[in-house]
């Protein structure tokens, strides 16, 4: 894919991801991970077509591992801004504007990192290939200290 659609793609799962997380929502622990499986597949689709079309530098590739790190500690961040309550015998979760807010920063650091990768790379796109994946990684970190934050609700 180009690297403008696959910027696109990412912008608008970003505005659904930010939308659906400022919902109110059970906690449920046996709720499939479906979309952040999605998510992860085609970023390993996405990536693995971008390296069929090119080899990018070893640089290029640590900056990549960096960005993913990166991507996790703002899902872990994240994860301390989304509210818990009780209410009707149930847990209940809900993004706040500072959610959204640490999602655009995220999203933003990632394009920067885009800019930084490709001037250290032969084979230009490697950013915008892994937007997928990383908002993949972002969501799976967010996703484990909820849960996590969650039992610990329970269990108190």
């Amino acid at each position: 894919m180009s690297n403008t659609v696959n910027i696109v793609i990412g912008l608008v799962v970003l505005a659904w991801l930010c939308w659906r997380q400022t919902q109110k929502r059970l906690v449920r622990e046996d709720r499939k991970p479906t979309v952040l499986l999605i998510l992860a597949v085609l970023g390993v689709v996405s990536l693995a077509s971008f390296f069929k079309g090119g080899t990018p530098g070893t640089s290029a590739v640590l900056l990549l591992v960096a960005s993913l790190v990166v991507a996790a500690l703002f899902g872990l961040v994240r994860a301390y801004t989304v509210r818990l309550w009780r209410a009707d015998g149930q847990l209940w979760r809900q993004g706040t504007w500072l959610t959204v807010l640490l999602w655009v920063v995220a999203i933003a650091v990632h394009i920067g990192l885009d800019f930084v990768i490709d001037a250290n790379s032969p084979a230009k796109g490697l950013g915008s290939a892994s937007i997928l994946l990383y908002l993949a990684v972002s969501l799976g970190a967010q996703r484990v200290v909820v849960q996590s934050r969650a039992n610990h609700v329970v269990a108190v």
